[in-house]
């Protein structure tokens, strides 16, 4: 009775702080002071509680870490003309009957590159939004070609604060599961490619409109040099190279050709690192603005709070219960139908996928050890169903930001067709990848590679 007191006060919290506007971190330290009051009622003391909370953000601030370098790029690959770069030769490439798919394979591959779905639809994706209402493109097709877009590389890219986060939590390698993730995606993307190459039939647009592409051209140096910190983020990881120090090295240049080809002093540069990048030109402000050290403490702050929630049902053992039900369900339905049910649950309660994935964690990494499934298993499983789920889930963070970054409606959510896809398509071929459930390899278990 207890722990259903603490969850709905926790519950309770989260809904007045998205009715009201208010921080998410308002929420997450209620539901802090909630669990920590349940232990002590089941007889743990403020010093056991502590070393609990501990033990548990180690994994947490490995995540922040990357993070916060996150928050670097997404500030410098503005001012160093990347985003703009691909933006620019993206709009290019646009024919009148394959906009919405242009505008699908175009968001994809930023995302890839960033790592962040918010990024992407508040930058290229406010850009396709304004070709398609300008053009008489229909508005939800296209804000649903951005997100399906957007959460390609939010599921799957080597920056994705998800994906590392994932890893980090199942203790598996980033790149292993990367590998994995773009085989079980590869299908669901063909198949969301061929979907949105229809409806761009359906729906073509009738024109470019060039001052877009004037505003871009004239505000950067849109040279190959400023493709280097994306190829640099790209490439170093495949030699070898650890996410941290390729996203290092990409902070590094994209620093150099911010200062050196876009003419920023040295001081605008690490300022807009810090505080944001804040184009020039009043018609780019809408689009580049943003990104920056001080944009992700918020979602640093979300993820080490998170973190304390899994050390205190780990140490209390407070959801052996819940557990056990959901291992019984696993048996009877399977592991993969278990996590999407599971997933709809957290992220429709907790409305975030930080949460939701640090959770499902919780609940379910018993369940597949029992069952004998590996650790990747396990991340594989959450990276094709709580990840994209989230971007689903009508109120939910992952849902509700994007479309009103994009200025589009809930009725745009049936258009996110990878989004759908991902879980659907992974469920039917699910047995081709994991035929059977392995015990878990040294080389998965020991550390993660962030």
């Amino acid at each position: 009775m207890d722990l259903l007191i603490a969850f709905g006060l926790f519950l309770a919290a989260m809904a007045i702080c998205l009715s009201t506007g208010a921080s998410m971190l308002i929420a997450l330290a209620i539901g802090l002071v909630c669990f920590s009051a349940v232990a002590l009622r089941r007889g743990f003391s403020l010093r056991e509680i502590g070393k609990m909370i501990a033990g548990s953000t180690k994994k947490s601030l490995i995540v922040v870490r990357v993070l916060l370098l996150i928050g670097l790029v997404t500030a410098l690959w503005r001012a160093s003309g990347t985003i703009a770069f691909f933006v620019y030769h993206g709009i290019q490439l646009i024919t009148p009957s394959l906009f919405i798919l242009i505008t699908f394979l175009l968001s994809a591959v930023l995302s890839y590159a960033l790592g962040t779905s918010f990024g992407v639809a508040g930058t290229a994706g406010v850009i396709f939004m304004t070709l398609a209402r300008s053009g008489g493109v229909s508005e939800l097709m296209t804000a649903g070609a951005v997100i399906s877009g957007a959460y390609f590389g939010d599921r799957c890219a080597p920056a994705s604060s998800c994906a590392n986060l994932v890893a980090a939590v199942t203790e598996t390698r980033l790149y292993s599961n990367i590998r994995l993730m773009l085989k079980t995606g590869a299908l669901p993307t063909l198949i969301a490619a061929l979907g949105f190459l229809f409806l761009s039939s359906r729906s073509p647009i009738s024109v470019v409109d060039p001052a877009m592409l004037e505003a871009l051209q004239s505000s950067f140096d849109l040279s190959l040099w400023s493709v280097l910190p994306a190829l640099l983020m790209l490439v170093l990881p495949l030699l070898g190279l650890e996410v941290r120090w390729a996203l290092v090295a990409s902070i590094l240049s994209a620093l150099g050709v911010t200062v050196f080809l876009q003419d920023l002093s040295l001081w605008e540069a690490l300022k807009a690192a810090v505080v944001g990048y804040a184009p020039q030109s009043g018609a780019l402000a809408d689009i580049l603005s943003g990104g920056g050290l001080l944009s992700m403490l918020e979602v640093c702050l979300t993820v080490f709070l998170s973190g304390t929630f899994s050390g205190i049902f780990e140490g209390t053992h407070m959801l052996d219960g819940v557990q056990e039900k959901i291992s019984q369900t696993a048996g009877k339905i399977g592991l993969f139908p278990t996590m999407v049910i599971t997933s709809i649950a957290t992220c429709g309660a907790f409305c975030n996928q930080t949460i939701a994935i640090m959770l499902n964690t919780q609940l379910l990494t018993g369940v597949y050890d029992r069952a004998g499934a590996s650790p990747s298993e396990l991340a594989i499983d959450m990276s094709n169903s709580v990840v994209t789920i989230a971007g689903l889930i009508p109120w939910s963070i992952a849902c509700t930001v994007p479309l009103q970054m994009l200025g589009a409606s809930l009725a745009a959510i049936p258009y996110c067709l990878f989004l759908w896809l991902i879980p659907l398509c992974y469920g039917l071929t699910r047995r081709w990848f994991f035929p059977r459930h392995p015990a878990p390899a040294a080389a998965e278990t020991t550390k993660s590679a962030v």
